[in-house]
């Protein structure tokens, strides 16, 4: 979005992080400043731009190999994320919020929204919900995450592998949490859990 600069994103992104206004919203509200017509131009940018963080491929690798189902929840957008991650045919599934482009400007869909139990409510693509979904009785549930979008489901999670604002967070919310930079960080706190996978 930065790159982009539309007027008044800057304003929508603070409201989000200090969680004045939902994600949906802001996510929303935000897209919407950016025309359809945008849409290749931001895909080069991205896939030219982001960098997935290092050893994310072992780590993939590394969860194929244990047998661990690997899901990716992001609070990005399909158009973006999903080639992103495409080199990766290992991973499980992956879900995020989708864009519709049949218009003057870009509108973000909600697929995967909150349930009844979220007490967040308009998180945009629910990542406690999709724990839910996910799990069964003996599910260990994972969240590895970094952001705003990852506080919530840091909260219903077994275990939590942070860094960066949501660390910050679960310090904040006395959120037990294992610290990670890398992915190679994350494959020796899995090692550690010791955990029994069917």
């Amino acid at each position: 979005m930065k790159h982009f600069n539309p007027p008044g994103w800057e304003e929508l992104k603070d409201g989000v992080l200090s969680q004045s206004i939902s994600i949906q919203e802001g996510v929303g509200k935000m897209f919407q400043l950016l025309p359809s017509s945008l849409r290749q131009e931001i895909v080069n940018y991205v896939l030219e731009t982001a960098e997935i963080r290092e050893g994310f491929s072992d780590f993939v690798e590394y969860t194929k190999r244990e047998n661990i189902p690997l899901y990716i929840v992001s609070g990005g957008i399909d158009f973006f994320v999903k080639p992103m991650l495409k080199p990766y045919d290992s991973i499980a599934d992956v879900y995020c919020n989708e864009a519709d482009f049949s218009g003057e400007n870009i509108q973000i869909l909600w697929p995967h929204s909150c349930d009844s139990e979220c007490p967040g409510q308009n998180c945009g693509c629910c990542k406690p919900t999709i724990i839910r979904r996910l799990s069964e009785a003996d599910t260990h549930a994972i969240v590895i995450g970094d952001s705003v979008t990852d506080l919530q489901a840091a909260k219903v999670a077994d275990t939590v592998i942070a860094r960066d604002y949501l660390s910050d967070k679960c310090k904040e919310l006395s959120i037990p949490f294992q610290p990670f930079e890398t992915f190679h960080d994350c494959i020796d706190i899995l090692e550690g859990l010791n955990l029994r996978v069917k």
